[in-house]
C-alpha cells in the first residue's frame, strides 16, 4: 500500500531542519516525509550562517515556482504544510489545484488581508555589499519569534535552526515598504481545492493571531473545507519550541477527520 507523500516548507530566517520533529512524528505515523531546504539553501545552519550569499536573488517568484514542480512531481498529490511563508506558499498551490490538502501555520497573510502594523516584525539596514540576507539578532528573535519561551530554550533554538533571511523575499512580501508581490495571493474562492487548515498562535509577534483570523474570513465563501484552529500562549516559534507535539497532533488529527491517513488508506 502506498504512503501519502507529505512536503514541508519552512518560513524566513527558519533553516529545513526546524521540521525535523515533524518528520519523525509524521514518518511514525506512515507518511512518506519531504522537507527540502529553499532553492540554493546550504544543508546546514552553520553553512547557511556563513554564505548568506549563495540565496542572493531569491524572491517569492522562485520560492512558489520551485514547490509547485516539486509537488506536481508525485504520482498522488501531497499534503502540503508551510510555516510563515511557507504557509502562504502552500495556500497559493492548494488554490491553483495542487495538493491534497494544506496546513498553513502562522501563515504570513495573503495580499487581501492587511499587513502587520509596523514595529513588531524584525527591521534591519541596509549594508554595503546590498544586504543579500538579512541576519537575525539573538536579541530580534529572542523579543519578536519566541517571546512566549525562556531566554534558555530561545537560544538553543536560534543556534539550531535560525539563518538569514534573503532579502529580495521579504522585499516581494512587502517589508521594507514596496505594496507585496502578485504572487501572495490565494484563490479563496476555489471550490473545487482540497481541505485547508489555518493554525495560529494567539502570542505571535510576527504573524498576529488577528491576521490568521481575517485570513480564514476570506474563505467564507467557499464550500471547500476551511478549518482555523488556535494556539494560546503560542508564539511564531509554536512549530520547534517545546509545545510543537501539541500543533503536529492536532495537524494529524485533522488529516485523519479528512479521511487523509499515513498508509494512504481512506478509513
Amino acid at each position: 500500500m502506498n504512503s501519502t507523500p507529505v512536503v514541508f516548507i519552512h518560513g524566513a530566517w527558519f533553516h529545513a531542519l526546524s521540521w525535523e520533529a515533524w518528520a519523525d512524528r509524521f514518518t511514525g505515523r506512515g507518511f512518506t516525509v519531504w522537507a527540502p531546504g529553499w532553492p540554493g539553501e546550504p544543508d546546514t545552519v552553520g553553512e547557511a550562517r556563513r554564505r548568506p550569499e549563495v540565496l542572493r536573488g531569491l524572491g517569492l517568484d522562485a520560492l512558489t515556482d520551485h514547490f509547485g514542480r516539486l509537488t506536481a512531481s508525485f504520482d498522488e498529490p501531497p499534503v502540503l504544510i508551510g510555516h510563515s511563508v511557507g504557509g502562504l506558499v502552500v495556500q497559493h498551490l492548494l488554490g491553483h489545484g495542487l495538493g491534497r490538502a494544506a496546513v498553513a501555520v502562522a501563515p504570513v497573510p495573503v495580499a487581501d488581508v492587511p499587513p502587520p502594523r509596523p514595529g513588531r516584525a524584525p527591521r534591519w539596514t541596509p549594508t554595503a555589499d546590498g544586504d543579500p540576507a538579512v541576519p537575525l539578532s539573538p536579541e530580534e528573535f529572542r523579543d519578536v519569534f519566541a517571546n512566549t519561551v525562556g531566554a534558555e530554550e530561545s537560544a538553543r533554538l536560534y543556534d539550531r535552526y535560525v539563518v538569514p533571511a534573503p532579502r529580495r523575499l521579504l522585499t516581494d512580501l512587502g517589508h521594507d515598504g514596496p505594496a507585496p508581490h502578485p504572487r501572495a495571493v490565494a484563490d479563496v474562492r476555489n471550490t473545487a481545492r482540497g481541505p485547508l487548515l489555518l493554525i495560529s498562535g494567539q502570542e505571535d509577534r510576527v504573524v498576529p493571531d488577528s491576521l490568521t483570523r481575517a485570513a480564514y474570513k476570506l474563505y467564507g465563501d467557499s464550500v471547500a473545507v476551511s478549518d482555523l484552529k488556535q494556539f494560546a500562549d503560542r508564539g511564531h516559534t509554536l512549530t520547534v519550541d517545546n509545545g510543537w507535539r501539541a500543533v503536529a497532533d492536532h495537524v494529524l488529527d485533522w488529516l485523519a477527520e479528512q479521511g487523509i491517513h499515513g498508509s494512504g488508506a481512506d478509513r
